[in-house]
């Protein structure tokens, strides 16, 4: 049976009264951005410099020397923002075409947190070689790449292929744009408690694109240890049919060897990190370690409600803007971009995201508490931090071009 489709002016009032508007479509209407040229038309002289025929010495110029590219057009502060609309928020696959929205709020958030343009592109293939392809055609036009809402475990691959075949910073931010701003928030969250991430064993609840970044990440920055659990149960070296990327996983988290269920694995544990979904029994929670942190990112209903979690943990973080420290994404990409982008950075480095990871953590210093491990997203401080960490990174690990 079809889903019911409700058209968001109808109402059951009579002709001729205003009908009541959902505000989400009143704002997304005629979509949320535009094109706006930079510099005027305004006569003759004007259009003969911005078109022909002063834009054909720009053009040879640019032709005999192809960096002039990042000084005379956008590219040195424009990012592609490309999805197949497969993993779209928790709305699934829904398709190129209903991606958009989500896009252009992608998009709109670049520029007002990180001072970069982007474009979104939604693509109407879900081939990994043609998505590739069809990037890689479409990349002299950008300064970056930002994928986004495609699902595992394509997104892996897709990544890699792009990262193989261009010279600029390819990022998929819901692998590691979520890993950043986790190992931001659980930094702050040792610290509070006099630990550090070398203390700390940690069980992620995914296996999908977060899950798999945050425990790479996390064990990158020197957590104790990690596992990882999807649907059946924790991912292990004993596990039978493990995905090729399940196979890696299980080959460099999980050192106590634990098995089972998720609910096993947290009996003890430092940290609990939900990227899946579903919900956590309370005994579960209550099972975890003296001091814990419990970081239910799902959203819109977290894995532990944190009415429960505060029950148990020291420290608890969801995805959701209603409560403290919401883990998310945009506190990181726009400032990752925008370094890389400021430094024409070839690629974006394992050194680059850990440096963003503790630059957003040290804007909370001394206002450190429970309720406060991450910083707003409108905390102005933010965007400079992550910008000029991740720029000095570049450079430090060599793939700054300027």
């Amino acid at each position: 049976m079809a889903a019911e489709i409700v058209n968001p002016r109808s109402d059951a009032g009579t002709e001729g009264t205003e009908e009541p508007f959902d505000p989400a479509f009143a704002l997304h209407r005629g979509g949320k951005m535009a094109v706006q040229a930079t510099v005027p038309v305004r006569d003759k002289d004007d259009l003969s410099l911005a078109y022909t025929p002063g834009v054909a010495k720009v053009c040879s110029a640019i032709a005999e020397q192809p960096d002039l590219v990042h000084d005379y057009t956008w590219k040195s502060n424009v990012v592609a923002v490309v999805t197949d609309g497969t993993a779209v928020l928790g709305l699934g696959d829904i398709g190129p075409e209903a991606s958009l929205p989500v896009m252009e709020g992608k998009a709109i958030l670049f520029k007002q947190f990180g001072a970069v343009d982007a474009v979104p592109i939604a693509l109407s293939t879900t081939d990994t070689d043609e998505i590739v392809d069809t990037v890689v055609r479409l990349a002299p036009s950008f300064g970056g790449v930002n994928l986004e809402d495609i699902s595992a475990p394509r997104c892996f691959e897709i990544e890699r292929k792009l990262q193989e075949r261009l010279d600029i910073p390819v990022f998929h931010d819901d692998q590691h744009g979520t890993a950043v701003v986790t190992l931001a928030a659980l930094r702050n969250a040792a610290r509070l408690t006099d630990r550090t991430l070398g203390d700390l064993r940690a069980v992620i609840s995914g296996a999908g694109a977060a899950g798999v970044a945050i425990a790479k990440f996390l064990l990158a920055a020197g957590i104790g240890d990690v596992a990882v659990a999807d649907r059946k149960g924790v991912v292990s070296r004993d596990r039978e049919e493990l995905t090729d990327v399940k196979r890696e996983l299980a080959e460099i988290t999980n050192k106590a060897g634990l098995s089972g269920s998720l609910e096993d694995a947290l009996s003890g544990a430092d940290v609990f990190i939900g990227v899946s979904g579903g919900t956590v029994p309370e005994p579960a929670v209550a099972s975890m370690a003296p001091r814990s942190f419990v970081f239910a990112m799902a959203n819109p209903n977290p894995e532990v409600h944190p009415d429960i979690a505060h029950k148990y943990a020291a420290v608890v973080a969801t995805g959701r803007s209603d409560y403290p420290n919401q883990i998310n994404n945009v506190l990181a990409f726009p400032g990752i971009f925008a370094g890389a982008l400021q430094v024409r950075a070839s690629k974006i480095t394992e050194g680059m995201k850990i440096a963003a990871a503790e630059a957003l953590a040290d804007v909370v210093g001394s206002d450190l508490s429970a309720d406060y491990v991450i910083p707003s997203p409108f905390d102005e401080r933010v965007a400079p931090a992550v910008t000029a960490a991740v720029a000095a990174a570049a450079r430090a690990e060599g793939v700054a071009r300027r």
